[in-house]
């Protein structure tokens, strides 16, 4: 199986080949990125494109590796047992199977997502080291050894807001979505607007990578935002003219609550606009 992206989605050279020399070597594909790069869409494309099953396990800050693996509900087979419930008699009614469980019990070849893995307690990786790397566990209330049917491909994603443990990271394959160019981005663009006015996606990718670009951003706008901010600059149907207006004064564009999520950048263009305004 080789993966070439799909239909919907956009991947660099170089994107490919983690995820086939990942797939090849069944390493779990760590991915990191800036918000917005389509590392969560890129597990569900891989699953599209191998047509597999993709088991998606998305991370808390309160999600323990246990759960990955399976719960055991003692407080609800202590409930049955008081009121004579027949179920007690087999401790298998009250263990919930995880999402690696799932993936390990799969008849078929699926894809796994660990989703911002980041988000969880640091010694969260650690805890999963010898379950991803031997691809088997033990259940200890019923004795038995849960293996891999198929080693899944098992792809991890981390938005880097936690240092994740050398030893997890010497069993994955890594790979950091760089964020697109400008020629990249309008390819993104036309996957999920085709045949979209040129004029205004220009216009709109001038006005997105300045922005980007302005020293002081706390939170630079992404791709997914681009791409809803475009979807309401058609909706709208605003005059191009206003895209290509360069006045100083006008620092911060249409419908701007798409690009910018918090006050401080939003001051940080007024200021530079009244700044501007007051050199003029």
């Amino acid at each position: 199986m080789k993966f070439t992206g799909t239909d919907s989605y956009v991947a660099t050279d170089d994107l490919k080949v983690a995820v086939n020399a990942a797939a090849t070597l069944r390493r779990p594909l760590l991915i990191k990125g800036e918000p917005g790069t389509g590392k969560t869409v890129l597990a569900e494309e891989v699953a599209r494109a191998f047509g597999v099953e993709l088991i998606e396990w998305h991370i808390k800050s309160t999600t323990k590796a246990q759960q990955g693996l399976y719960e055991y509900d003692a407080v609800s087979r202590l409930r049955d047992s008081q009121l004579g419930d027949e179920r007690v008699k087999d401790i298998r009614n009250y263990i919930r199977k995880g999402k690696l469980w799932e993936a390990f019990a799969s008849e078929k070849l699926p894809v796994l997502l660990i989703d911002e893995i980041d988000k969880a307690d640091i010694e969260f990786p650690n805890d999963l080291l010898l379950e991803l790397d031997r691809m088997e566990f033990h259940v200890y209330e019923t004795g038995e050894t849960i293996k891999a049917t198929h080693r899944p491909i098992v792809m991890i994603t981390s938005n880097n807001e936690k240092e994740l443990p050398d030893a997890f990271l010497r069993r994955c394959f890594f790979h950091y979505i760089q964020f697109p160019d400008a020629d990249t981005m309008a390819e993104i663009v036309d996957v999920h607007f085709p045949g979209i006015q040129k004029s205004l996606v220009r216009e709109a990718l001038t006005i997105f990578y300045d922005m980007r670009d302005v020293p002081g951003v706390k939170k630079k706008p992404s791709t997914s935002e681009l791409l809803d901010w475009l979807k309401l600059l058609m909706t709208e149907e605003l005059p191009l003219e206003v895209l290509k207006s360069r006045d100083p004064n006008k620092l911060i564009p249409p419908l701007h609550g798409a690009l910018l999520k918090n006050e401080q950048d939003i001051h940080l263009f007024e200021r530079l606009a009244f700044m501007n305004k007051r050199r003029g």
